[in-house]
């Protein structure tokens, strides 16, 4: 069995949408997914775009992907990288696919010169968080995320609230 990790490209475009469709399903969040191939393609391939994709192959069968950017710490005066999206088909997990992804996003960061490199997972995905913690990855629990989306970003931005 052979692991591939490679750096996406345009035509990829509709397999990464696939992925983000299962992984919505998985994540029982399948309705809030409203991006197009042509979305996708456009938001990781355009050219002033900040994200960027892999797409891990197992014997040339892809099997998941990940998003990533860019991000930057004041605290630490250096770039990190976050990871948006990891997935691999339930088919393939345990498999070693998700490990050498994270194993990638990792050698990106350090290449660039990151101080960390960072990402969120649903509190309720227990296999996710024993798989990120048996890495050495630990949880950041003073910290809540908070999101504006939508209809109350768009509200938010006119000064209706």
């Amino acid at each position: 069995m052979t692991i591939q990790i490679r750096d996406a490209v345009q035509e990829d475009a509709a397999l990464i949408h696939t992925f983000i469709t299962e992984l919505a399903t998985y994540e029982n969040a399948a309705h809030e997914v409203v991006a197009s191939v042509a979305d996708v393609e456009q938001s990781l391939f355009g050219s002033d775009t900040p994200a960027r994709a892999l797409i891990c192959s197992i014997d040339g069968e892809p099997v998941g992907f990940a998003v990533y950017f860019y991000s930057y710490s004041t605290w630490l005066g250096r770039k990190g990288l976050y990871l948006e999206d990891l997935y691999v088909s339930p088919n393939h997990r345990g498999a070693g696919a998700g490990k050498q992804i994270l194993r990638r996003l990792a050698q990106l960061a350090v290449e660039h010169g990151c101080g960390r490199l960072e990402w969120s997972v649903l509190d309720w995905n227990e296999p996710a968080i024993q798989f990120y913690k048996s890495l050495g990855a630990e949880p950041q629990d003073e910290w809540i995320r908070y999101r504006l989306a939508g209809d109350t970003l768009e509200r938010f931005a006119r000064g209706d609230s």
